[in-house]
């Protein structure tokens, strides 16, 4: 028996057809909310972490194909980049010369497979919201689906809860909006619930690498593949040092009572511990959200859990139309997928160069992939020409949507191999050829247009 907010969130999820896997999952947190737990990791219960870094692992060439050619991939792809004004899946956005996030991902997949001779099957994990744009893009790659396994499968979905009352949110005008995803940590759900965790197994493939679709730095590179079944490890994420911009992201720590290592998200940060949270001396990494893990490993810990697999609660209070502040606030349920790091005896990290982390959250970061700031070869996979890596800062009232951004970059993205910074305040237009030497700053007082073939510079 359960309560009885509980019992209509399970009604409405059986009504929607939501797989019975999930609905456990989702009433295991919920009893967690009804308990007041807030999914907190206080700063006082974790040390710092440190790591080996790949830039000095030993890996053989025949380690490397050896692991790859038993590694599946899965691409998380069930985003709609709505941050950014889109109501379609983010990696459809066009990246350069009319190749989009999904182009260039399948093809450095297909690159791999013949390098290697391997199998390498690629599967995205969808919402219902991107799963037909994203198979509709990717139908015209006749070879990218390995036979015997899907080429994709759906994440689950779950009802926002009322924060007054933790009852199921209705909103007969737009029922979509009732629903919410239930966060990246999902995966490892909708995996057991689909049945393909099985079907992995069964056709002879012993680990999986994720990555987040929009970013295109998370190549299945074959030598980390070969480090990670050299481990023996069940779990692993690779991490990067953090940077001044990841002052207000998560990090990873290790559990002062147990020792396991936590990735600590900032919805998951007590106000009095932010200013430690934003400490890049004290806490150094950040997740990739790159996991590699081993298949029977993690079928065994579901069915040990009974399909729940327990990952902390982040508990994300927001209003029910997240584009209007007057609707009524609710909670999403939701969990990180790095999080399972702390489930697993024996996890690892592993420190990778920022040419493996290249997200896309903002204009800002879509400005400086589409710019010469990264080359792109024969394989597919960015390659960093620049010195150093730009810091660009765009007017977001001017350039935060996709539609708007683009109408300012007629000609493409000015060149910005030679830039340190980019701050444009105020709204500007960009001519054909501009280039950006150094730190450069726009005003606002400023006049509106960047000729073509113009050279800014500092100062």
């Amino acid at each position: 028996m359960g309560s009885a907010g509980l019992n209509r969130a399970r009604d409405k999820m059986r009504d929607a057809g939501v797989d019975e896997v999930a609905i456990e999952t989702f009433a295991h947190y919920y009893r967690l909310l009804e308990h007041g737990e807030t999914g907190m990791i206080p700063e006082t219960s974790i040390d710092p972490v440190d790591m080996e870094s790949l830039a000095s692992v030993e890996v053989s060439e025949e380690d490397a194909a050896a692991a790859i050619r038993t590694t599946a991939v899965i691409k998380l792809n069930g985003g709609l980049g709505t941050s950014m004004g889109m109501d379609r899946a983010k990696s459809l956005l066009c990246v350069r010369r009319g190749l989009s996030f999904l182009d260039i991902i399948a093809r450095q997949v297909l690159h791999l497979r013949t390098a290697y001779d391997a199998p390498l099957p690629m599967i995205f994990m969808n919402s219902f919201r991107t799963s037909a744009d994203t198979m509709a893009a990717l139908a015209r790659y006749e070879d990218l689906q390995v036979e015997g396994l899907p080429l994709e499968f759906l994440q689950n979905k779950e009802p926002k809860l009322l924060k007054k009352d933790l009852s199921p949110a209705s909103w007969p005008k737009d029922p979509d909006l009732e629903w919410c995803p239930p966060g990246h940590g999902d995966l490892y759900t909708a995996l057991r619930g689909t049945g393909l965790l099985d079907q992995l197994i069964e056709a002879g493939y012993q680990r999986v690498f994720v990555s987040n679709s929009d970013n295109l730095g998370a190549v299945p590179d074959a030598r980390v593949a070969g480090w990670f079944a050299s481990t023996g490890a069940p779990f692993a994420i690779e991490a990067v040092r953090r940077t001044p911009s990841d002052k207000k992201g998560g990090h990873f720590a290790r559990r002062k009572n147990d020792g396991r290592i936590v990735l600590r998200e900032t919805a998951q940060t007590l106000k009095e511990d932010l200013e430690a949270l934003a400490d890049l001396d004290r806490h150094k990494f950040c997740s990739t959200n790159n996991l590699w893990f081993d298949l029977v490993a993690m079928r065994d810990v579901l069915d040990a859990r009974e399909g729940v697999l327990g990952l902390p609660l982040i508990r994300n209070v927001k209003t029910l139309d997240p584009g209007d502040p007057s609707t009524p606030e609710v909670i999403q349920i939701e969990s990180a997928m790095g999080a399972a790091v702390e489930v697993f005896e024996g996890s690892r990290l592993i420190e990778v160069g920022r040419d493996r982390f290249v997200p896309v959250k903002t204009t800002n970061d879509l400005l400086v992939l589409r710019s010469d700031v990264y080359d792109i070869g024969g394989d597919f996979v960015l390659d960093q020409v620049s010195a150093e890596l730009p810091y660009v800062d765009l007017d977001s009232d001017y350039y935060k949507l996709v539609s708007d951004f683009d109408r300012r970059f007629p000609e493409g993205a000015p060149s910005m191999k030679k830039a340190s910074a980019l701050k444009v305040e105020g709204d500007w237009t960009f001519g054909h050829g501009v280039q950006v030497v150094g730190d450069v700053s726009l005003k606002a007082s400023a006049a509106n247009r960047v000729a073509p073939d113009t050279v800014l510079t500092d100062g």
